[in-house]
């Protein structure tokens, strides 16, 4: 064969063989190994018995209810492949959270190290990389730390756990790409940006910016293409030609499309968009990357917040995201489960307390509606030492640059909450974060009056009311502490001592229902003071029950306990949604809950929670009544306040609810009197979305003790114990006792296709099986 025609087919066969493919971004939570120790780098290399783990991963499983939560240090590590050629590609590691100062070796050498366990550990590590095997080790440290704040673990009012708790990402990325937003730390630059100049229902204005990086030795010439997408039918296409970037350089582009008609994105109308970004270089895509945006402007008229130009109070609640056993491990499913319980429970808005949440809770607050006050990690604590001060600068620019293409997003708490801060402090934090977002979309939030643009004060801090705020006003926590604590103010860990049971709105699911129709009322009042108040919207203290550093016993004042099961309280809230306000993504729609389990202790003064015109109360079938909602001063600025039926005596037997709206009835409840327990009924929670295998999903399996009726019997510490067949694991104990006649079992899901069994059983109880499948 003639030399030259070899020479040419052997340069069809390499190019053939080099064409670049498009960035990858691999999930890289499986196949690692983990270990508690204080070994240095170099000792932990010859330790053994590892234990083989996979993310999200927490560093300890705790008691349900934790005494001494554990601190120290633990090691992760791994195996993984790269190409046998490395070529001009860059490799970056994405981790979307480390608890808490956490340092990362690749093949042997210290590559990074990163302060703060809620938002991303982002490093490049081409230099370090190596053709096939390579081998990574991070040391994670979550001990207390004057860096990060906020208080020791022993005065803090919630717990920081351990562990890679989050997804992690082996990103590897061509010569040409588009940066990641955290690793380019460029002021409102970086990775994709998405902004809204100009929104109406008429037509809407897309502003796309994208940081495109060239870390070759070559220039490159390349296109930019983006396309939208609305229910996966392609609308909108804007191509940006003959761009380019010099050899190791970088640059972002911009280009505003318009979209007309657009379905805007509200709490009300939760309606998403597809962008799809490409860097296209000699007609091959070689960057592609895929943001969900939601369309939609905000804006404050005098005190009022305003979506797309309709006023809305944001009826919302707090949200503490640990899990009983797991503490912040949760799988993205299990986000979203808790965001669905949110939004079913007729709250529009959510504020994280008190640090960033998961980027999937971010993501199902985008699909359901619910709006998000973004926050930095802060609680009683403030230091001008100038390494925490920079640290939580760095925090401020990174919440931003993760969070600001999510729709749910309203306004950035850049605040140390309940910490006493300098003004400069607070000057630097409102400036990044309107440097990070500039226009008129940004709003930045603290419980300071001083600085923001939008003030927070929890109600147990109004001793009087803040009738005359000069700014926007959220009551960012309310219901609680007042009642705890009889306006105590901020030195919550000196008064640990101090209970009132009778009075308190910390009540567990166990406490019974005098105690549980108690804090509904509390919550009543609050949230009907509210209104007498400026403010615009309001957060309930909490919405779960959870872990307290400070004090070994559950903050009880959640709307729902630890196992996300609800209390009473959880149903006068969903009560304050219009019945006409339906949704196929959460529970919706017309509802009535009797409050009472209708034994002879209950209250003859019986509370029915209704979002309908008139309710009508029957006990065997005979009618007590028809009645309009309750007229008084705990009610009179409510939606839909309670109803209350005064029953002359206990007669045992059927109480039932019957919803009229104009004359028709749209709901009903029925309670029994319980008698002895005769079975148990297992349910399982897939709120809002199924069980999944293969991504440690957690699910509860709530097995309720029913009597012959299949009335749960409100039983405490009886002792039920739970066995799986199949491709699960415990996360809680198998022998569990009963709360209100629930045992809650926490079950991590395997990798296999096969169903799952559940038992749970009780010397006396006939037990049941549920079986869990995957699609």
């Amino acid at each position: 064969m003639n030399y030259k025609i070899l020479v040419f087919i052997m340069a069809i066969a390499f190019a053939a063989c080099s064409k670049v493919q498009t960035s990858t971004k691999q999930n890289f939570n499986q196949n690692w190994q983990f270990k508690i120790s204080n070994a240095t780098f170099e000792k932990v290399q010859e330790e053994e018995n590892w234990e083989a783990v996979s993310l999200p991963h927490t560093a300890f499983i705790e008691h349900k209810v934790i005494e001494d939560q554990w601190q120290g240090l633990c090691w992760y590590k791994k195996e993984f492949n790269l190409p046998s050629s490395l070529g001009e590609q860059r490799y970056i590691l994405r981790f979307e959270a480390a608890m808490n100062i956490s340092k990362f070796w690749i093949n042997g050498t210290k590559v990074s190290e990163h302060v703060g366990g809620y938002l991303p550990a982002v490093f490049d590590f081409t230099e370090y990389a190596q053709a096939g095997k390579n081998t990574i080790y991070v040391q994670l440290d979550n001990r207390d730390s004057k860096i990060t704040g906020p208080k020791p673990l022993n005065r803090l009012d919630f717990n920081m756990y351990g562990g890679l708790y989050r997804d992690a990402f082996l990103i590897i990325e061509n010569p040409l790409h588009i940066t990641d937003p955290i690793l380019a730390n460029k002021t409102a630059s970086g990775g994709i940006f998405v902004t809204y100049p100009k929104v109406s229902k008429a037509s809407a204005s897309v502003k796309i910016q994208t940081h495109v990086a060239n870390s070759s030795n070559y220039k490159k010439s390349f296109q930019i293409v983006n396309e939208l997408y609305s229910d996966d039918q392609l609308i909108v296409t804007s191509k940006v030609e003959q761009l380019e970037l010099q050899q190791q350089s970088e640059n972002e582009f911009t280009t505003t499309i318009q979209v007309n008609n657009p379905n805007l994105w509200s709490p009300q109308a939760p309606n998403l968009y597809k962008l799809i970004t490409k860097v296209i270089e000699n007609e091959t895509i070689v960057d592609q990357e895929e943001t969900t945006i939601g369309i939609r402007s905000i804006a404050f008229e005098g005190h009022k917040f305003v979506i797309n130009g309709e006023e809305l109070f944001l009826r919302g609640v707090n949200r503490h995201q640990d899990y009983p056993y797991q503490g912040y491990a949760l799988s993205n499913e299990a986000q979203y489960r808790d965001a669905y319980k949110i939004k079913s429970a007729g709250f529009d808005y959510v504020r994280l307390s008190h640090y960033p949440h998961s980027p999937a809770f971010m993501d199902a607050c985008n699909e359901l509606g619910l709006i998000v006050l973004d926050a930095i990690l802060g609680w009683q604590y403030y230091s001008r030492d100038s390494l925490f001060q920079d640290h939580i600068y760095k925090t401020a620019h990174n919440l931003v640059r993760r969070d600001r293409n999510h729709p749910c997003v309203y306004g950035w708490e850049v605040s140390l909450n309940e910490s006493r801060m300098d003004n400069y402090f607070i000057d630097s934090l409102t400036a990044i974060a309107h440097a990070e977002y500039p226009g008129d979309q940004c709003f930045t939030a603290g419980w300071q009056s001083y600085g923001y643009d939008i003030y927070l004060q929890a109600r147990q801090h109004r001793l009087d009311h803040f009738r005359n705020p000069s700014k926007p006003y959220n009551v960012s926590e309310y219901g609680d502490w007042e009642y705890y604590a009889m306006n105590a103010g901020l030195n919550q860990d000196s008064w640990n001592g101090l209970k009132q049971a009778d009075r308190s709105s910390r009540q567990l699911l166990s406490d019974g229902e005098v105690r549980l129709l108690q804090q509904a009322k509390n919550i009543q009042e609050a949230h009907n003071d509210n209104f007498n108040v400026p403010a615009h919207g309001d957060g309930y203290w909490v919405m779960f029950d959870y872990n307290r550093g400070y004090s070994p016993d559950l903050e009880a004042s959640g709307i729902a306990s630890i196992d996300r099961l609800p209390k009473f309280s959880y149903y006068f809230y969903q009560s304050q949604r219009d019945a006409d306000e339906k949704s196929h993504l959460f529970k919706s729609g017309a509802m009535v809950k009797i409050a009472s389990y209708w034994t002879e202790e209950s209250p003859l003064a019986v509370r029915v929670f209704s979002n309908a015109d008139v309710v009508e109360l029957l006990l065997n079938g005979k009618s007590i009544g028809k009645q309009s909602p309750d007229q008084n001063n705990i009610s009179n600025n409510l939606n839909h306040p309670p109803y209350t039926f005064q029953l002359k005596k206990f007669e045992a037997g059927k109480l039932e609810a019957k919803a009229y709206i104009k004359g028709s009835v749209v709901a009903n409840d029925i309670v029994i009197t319980p008698e002895s327990p005769t079975s148990i009924q297992l349910v399982l929670d897939e709120s809002g979305k199924k069980a999944k295998k293969g991504v440690n999903d957690l699910v509860f399996v709530y097995a309720h003790m029913k009597d012959k009726n299949g009335t749960t019997v409100r039983i405490n510490e009886e002792e039920l114990e739970f066995e799986i067949e199949g491709d699960a694991s415990f996360v809680s104990p198998k022998v569990l006792k009963t709360e209100a006649g629930i045992a809650s079992a926490l079950i991590k899901i395997g990798n296999s296709q096969e169903p799952i069994k559940i038992k749970a059983k009780n010397q006396q109880l006939e037990s049941k099986e549920i079986e869990i499948t995957f699609e």
